[in-house]
């Protein structure tokens, strides 16, 4: 796990207004994720191509 707080994180607005969420931010080289009830405890980082496949996989209803 990573700690950078100066990441832009943010959730889906398909979140809703609920805490249990996880949050993403923009990396140059992929995506940071991390669990909004447990930000302290960092982030882990997806590298582009992973991240890439993953949306894909969720926008084509494959998860």
């Amino acid at each position: 796990m990573h700690s950078t707080p100066e990441l832009d994180f943010r959730k889906s607005s398909y979140s809703g207004s609920g805490d249990n969420c996880v949050e993403v931010a923009d990396l140059p080289t992929g995506a940071a994720v991390r669990d909004s009830k447990h930000v302290a405890e960092g982030h882990f980082v997806i590298p582009s191509r992973e991240w890439a496949a993953f949306l894909d996989a969720v926008r084509d209803g494959g998860l």
